[in-house]
């Protein structure tokens, strides 16, 4: 029988690296809204970054908002066995106008992969990049 460890900040860190796929959890009252989306990683300051996308008829606008909690959710199953972190937090979004140095910086230290399951051609979509600094980030492993 598996049992599931902690992971320390070290594990958690190399674990995310600077880029990867996670799923985004938001939630509206009592409806919930689950997404697959790509992220970057900065572990110089812990921070998350994504890029969304949007279409006239999305419903990921309807569930955004700077005072609602998120979670991302990363996991990852080999033959060593499971590996999760959740990050929890508050979800900002990162426009022009908002963009300082820090964050320049923090965006040059990441990749954030291009990952498409969408129904419309990109070119029909508008991308926007929001940030989440997270207000919990933990992992756990399988042992």
């Amino acid at each position: 029988m598996s049992r599931a460890e902690l992971m320390d900040d070290t594990e958690i860190d190399e674990f995310l690296g600077n880029e990867g796929t996670a799923v985004l959890a938001l939630a509206r009252d009592d409806e919930s809204y689950a997404i697959p989306v790509s992220y970057g990683f900065d572990a110089t300051d812990g921070t998350f970054y994504l890029r969304l996308a949007f279409h006239p008829d999305s419903e990921k606008r309807e569930y955004l908002g700077p005072s609602r909690r998120v979670s991302l959710v990363v996991s990852e199953e080999t033959d060593d066995g499971w590996r999760s972190v959740v990050a929890r937090g508050r979800l900002r979004e990162t426009g022009e106008a908002a963009i300082d140095s820090s964050v320049v910086e923090a965006i040059r230290r990441v990749n954030i992969p291009f990952f498409t399951v969408f129904d419309r051609p990109a070119r029909e979509l508008e991308f926007e990049l929001f940030r989440l600094a997270p207000d919990d980030l933990t992992g756990h492993k399988q042992t």
